[in-house]
């Protein structure tokens, strides 16, 4: 038999309704999820921090002279010694302390600019890679690319006719083509 269920109560349709969980809104992350602190930056980060820094020491480099502490205008008068504590005394020293900061700034300015170009990611100056991975290897007979070398002779060439070409060399003259390269080993 059928459980009897009077028509005019509707509170087991609204207790069926607040136990549902289909109509609970479900945040996509935790809302007590925090980013941590630690973060790492990537390349473009850095070099655009490295160039605001730079922009930096250069902007005080230009601006040095406005720090400069105020001449005094009562000169030996004995009016211009400032009292111990006095608001004069400390913007001046102030002034003193941030004319020096922008002299150790512009000295070491200077003293990196003077030992050479710096080599980072944007400056073109800096010389190219000496690693052997970098450096292509060029036919010792035509100067093109020489994707082979010869294992009998030693010597690098571009396609099939100059392999012909180095196979018909004979030692000595294979050797002086090693000697030019630089790649000519000599046993005693």
């Amino acid at each position: 038999m059928a459980p009897v269920t009077p028509s005019g109560d509707d509170s087991h349709q609204q207790l069926l309704d607040s136990l549902d969980l289909t109509l609970m809104p479900r945040p996509f992350r935790n809302p007590l999820w925090r980013p941590s602190q630690r973060r790492n930056k990537n390349i473009k980060q850095i070099v655009a921090e490295a160039s605001r820094k730079e922009a930096s020491v250069i902007a005080t480099q230009n601006n040095s002279g406005t720090s400069t502490p105020q001449a005094q205008s009562s000169v030996g008068t004995g009016a211009a010694t400032p009292l111990p504590g006095s608001a004069q005394a400390n913007s001046n020293i102030n002034q003193a302390a941030q004319s020096l900061s922008t002299v150790v700034l512009e000295r070491n300015l200077q003293a990196s600019l003077s030992s050479g170009p710096m080599a980072t990611y944007t400056n073109i100056e800096s010389a190219p890679s000496l690693h052997p991975a970098h450096q292509k290897h060029y036919c010792d007979v035509t100067g093109l690319p020489a994707p082979y070398t010869d294992p009998k002779t030693r010597l690098r060439y571009c396609n099939k006719e100059v392999f012909e070409v180095v196979r018909g060399l004979s030692q000595g003259v294979a050797e002086k083509y090693l000697e030019a390269r630089g790649a000519h080993v000599v046993l005693k």
